[in-house]
């Protein structure tokens, strides 16, 4: 032993490199002096790697893999990486499809949302809290109050959801769009350079 702790994965690895190692030299029909002739270890060596007697080491798996013409991964069987990346399942609520951003329960909620073209009949609705859109494409038609506008992509709104609200497509096409929503009414804050102060009247 090497006195290293590995692993579940990596010790189970280890393992099974000796029997994958034999499994290849045999499918390819290759004999053990054939192989050591060509890797230049010995055919004991080779024979005690195979059954498990011998730890695999770089320096032996390294001219197996060149003898054998395959990636060293292939002789290994190494435990795949874990995949960073955030697996996100959309939903599709009344129609759009909302993909939510924020994994984390908390104050405020983040989602991606398709609005399709037919989501284009206002139907205005008041409930707490603020929420700030950013377009990324197509144009939101968004009412709010009295107010009747349309954003086009790049474009952002911020408002108090207790105002009568609502946004969808102008009829023209889906619309993709960012929304950050603060149930108890926080807003999104923005570090901005503070205003220059204007210099006192003589």
């Amino acid at each position: 032993m090497d006195g290293v702790e590995h692993s579940p994965d990596i010790a189970r690895a280890l393992t099974e490199v000796g029997p994958r190692l034999k499994r290849l030299r045999t499918e390819r029909g290759v004999t053990l002096a054939a192989l050591s002739e060509a890797t230049g270890i010995s055919k004991s060596t080779l024979s005690r790697l195979e059954s498990g007697g011998r730890r695999p080491s770089l320096e032996l798996l390294l001219p197996i893999a060149q003898a054998h013409q395959v990636p060293l991964d292939e002789l290994v069987g190494a435990p795949e990486v874990g995949d960073p990346r955030i697996r996100l399942t959309p939903k599709h609520v009344n129609g759009n499809v909302v993909l939510p951003l924020t994994r984390q329960t908390g104050p405020l909620q983040t989602f991606k949302m398709v609005l399709p073209a037919s989501r284009n009949t206002p139907e205005p609705c008041t409930h707490e809290g603020y929420e700030w859109l950013y377009v990324l494409s197509g144009r939101l038609r968004l009412i709010l109050a009295d107010h009747d506008l349309v954003l086009e992509a790049g474009e952002a709104a911020e408002f108090d959801t207790r105002l009568p609200h609502w946004f969808g497509s102008t009829g023209d096409g889906p619309v993709e769009l960012l929304s950050l929503f603060g149930r108890q009414g926080e807003r999104m804050h923005v570090r901005a350079k503070p205003r220059a102060r204007s210099k006192p009247q003589d």
